[in-house]
């Protein structure tokens, strides 16, 4: 499927060279309409005042993690059906196992490049 470039994108990291870092790199894709937030509870407030087409979201934040983060969307039916992928440092395989048990759409291990962004995104691009 053609990757849709207009539509919104948040990005969540309470690590502001991480935004910074992935702004750029969809930038560099394409996107343009991007907004950001620093941890999970400020994200789902975002998403329930403006629909996204697409959330990249760090696993390790606080006071809300990325994981609870992605619970709490997909146990909201106004929410449950965006694309979600989980960003974090650590491959562990019970980490990506829990993830997608919590409906993740996909998973990417930092460091990553745009194409690898790239091609997460478009394998969720529904």
């Amino acid at each position: 499927m053609a990757l849709d470039c207009t539509t919104p994108v948040l990005i969540v990291d309470d690590y502001k060279t991480m935004l910074r870092i992935i702004r750029n790199l969809l930038a560099q894709i394409g996107f343009a309409d991007i907004d950001e937030a620093s941890d999970g509870s400020e994200a789902l407030g975002k998403m329930r005042e403006k629909k996204y087409g697409l959330v990249i979201s760090d696993w390790n934040m606080e006071p809300m993690t990325g994981i609870e983060l992605l619970r709490e969307v997909r146990s909201d039916e106004t929410l449950n059906r965006t694309p979600f992928i989980m960003v974090t440092a650590e491959s562990k395989a019970e980490n990506v196992i829990m993830a997608k048990k919590a409906g993740v759409s996909n998973y990417i291990v930092k460091p990553f490049t745009a194409d690898t962004l790239k091609a997460k995104i478009e394998a969720v691009a529904g």
